[in-house]
C-alpha cells in the first residue's frame, strides 16, 4: 500500500487513547472505526477523537472492509479472542503487551497468523524506539564487549484497590504481565531467551503478584539478568548493561528513554546518546507497523513473533515460580518449560 493507512482501534481505554493520539498525529495514518462492548463506549471514543465509526461489538470492527489493521489494546485476557477474530476476519494486527494471558495462547495467535498469511506484531513498542534500537546495535556490534549482566526495574507505588483490573486474576493482573514485560523483554532483547528462571513475589488476597523479583540466567552466554517490578513501590525504572569490556547505562525511563550513557572500558570518556522528538511517542511502532503492511511483510523485524512467544514463556515460568494462576489457563501448556535457575 502507497496509501495512507487505515486503522481500526479495538478497545477505549487509557492505552487505546493515547496511541489513537500519536496516530492522528501521523500524516500517513487515518483512524477509521473504532469498537468497544458496548456502543455507548465506542460512541464517546469516536466523538472524542472524530473516529467515522463506532461499532457495539468486536466483530463488526473486524468486519469493516476500510480497516487495513486492527490495534488491539483490551486487557490481557481478552487478547487471545479479540486479536484471532481479527486475524480470521483477515486483518492486520497489533496486539498490546503483554502478547497473551500464556505461551500456549500466543503460540495460538502467532500460528494462525502464520496460517494466514496475515501481519501479527506484539505493541512492544520499546523494541521500535531509536535509543533502545541504538542500544541494542552497540550490544550486538561489541561495544562492551559480552554481555555479563542486564539490570532493570519497573514498578509504580499504586496502592490500587482490591476492585482494580492490576488485582483482578480474571483480567491478568499483577505486576508481571503489565510491567515485567518491560525488564524481561529488554534483557531477551539482549540475550535472546534464558534457559534457567527463578523468581519470588509478594502475592495480594487475589492471588496475583505485587512485588515480583527475577533472576534470568544463559548457560553459553554466562551472563545473568536482575529484574524487578511492582504495584506497591515506585522504582526509578532504570537500566544497565554490564560487559566485558564496557557498561551502558540508562538512567531513567529504560524503555522509552531520552537518554542513555555508553561507558568503555580503557579510560575513555563517557559517551552520551540522547534522543529527539518525544520520548513517550508510540509513533515508531505504529511506523513500523505500517513499513511492514507497505513491505508485503507479515512480521516486523523489530519485534519478531519468535522473539514474543520467547517472552511469553519466560513470563510463564516466573509465574510458576511465584505460584500464580489465571482462571482457566494452563502455564507452560504446548511449551518446553525453562528449569529453575
Amino acid at each position: 500500500m502507497d496509501r495512507t493507512v487505515r486503522w481500526g482501534v479495538l478497545a477505549t481505554g487509557g492505552i487505546a487513547a493515547a496511541f489513537t493520539a500519536d496516530l492522528q498525529r501521523m500524516p500517513d495514518a487515518e483512524v477509521v472505526a473504532v469498537a468497544s462492548r458496548t456502543e455507548a463506549s465506542a460512541t464517546a471514543f469516536a466523538d472524542r477523537f472524530a473516529i467515522p465509526r463506532a461499532y457495539g461489538d468486536w466483530a463488526s470492527l473486524a468486519a469493516d472492509e476500510d480497516v487495513d489493521v486492527v490495534y488491539v489494546a483490551t486487557p490481557h485476557s481478552a487478547h487471545r479472542a479479540a486479536a484471532g477474530l481479527c486475524l480470521e476476519a483477515g486483518k492486520a494486527v497489533l496486539c498490546e503487551k503483554a502478547f497473551t494471558l500464556n505461551a500456549a495462547e500466543a503460540a495460538e495467535l502467532v500460528a494462525l497468523a502464520r496460517d494466514r498469511g496475515r501481519f501479527l506484531m506484539e505493541a512492544m513498542w520499546m523494541y521500535c524506539h531509536p535509543l533502545v534500537r541504538r542500544i541494542a546495535g552497540l550490544v550486538r556490534d561489541g561495544a562492551i564487549g559480552e554481555v555479563r549482566t542486564v539490570q532493570a526495574d519497573f514498578g509504580l507505588a499504586g496502592p490500587f484497590a482490591p476492585g482494580h483490573r492490576l488485582r483482578d486474576p480474571a483480567l491478568g493482573g499483577g505486576a508481571l504481565l503489565d510491567l515485567g514485560v518491560y525488564p524481561v523483554s529488554f534483557a531477551q532483547l539482549l540475550l535472546g531467551e534464558p534457559d534457567r528462571v527463578q523468581a519470588d513475589a509478594l502475592l495480594s488476597p487475589e492471588g496475583v503478584d505485587l512485588n515480583t523479583g527475577m533472576l534470568l540466567g544463559w548457560s553459553d552466554a554466562g551472563a545473568q539478568a536482575l529484574l524487578s517490578c511492582s504495584v506497591t513501590a515506585g522504582t526509578p525504572v532504570t537500566a544497565s548493561v554490564t560487559g566485558t569490556a564496557g557498561r551502558i547505562e540508562i538512567p531513567h525511563g529504560f524503555f522509552f528513554p531520552d537518554r542513555f550513557v555508553l561507558h568503555r572500558e580503557g579510560g575513555q570518556e563517557p559517551e552520551e546518546f540522547t534522543a529527539e522528538g518525544p520520548r513517550d511517542s508510540l509513533q515508531h511502532e505504529a511506523a513500523e507497523v505500517m513499513r511492514c503492511l507497505r513491505a508485503g511483510e507479515t512480521e516486523s523485524p523489530l519485534v519478531p513473533l519468535d522473539g514474543s512467544l520467547a517472552v511469553m514463556r519466560t513470563l510463564d515460568a516466573v509465574r510458576d515460580r511465584i505460584g500464580v494462576r489465571y482462571p482457566g489457563d494452563v502455564v507452560g501448556a504446548g511449551t518446553t518449560p525453562l528449569r529453575p535457575a
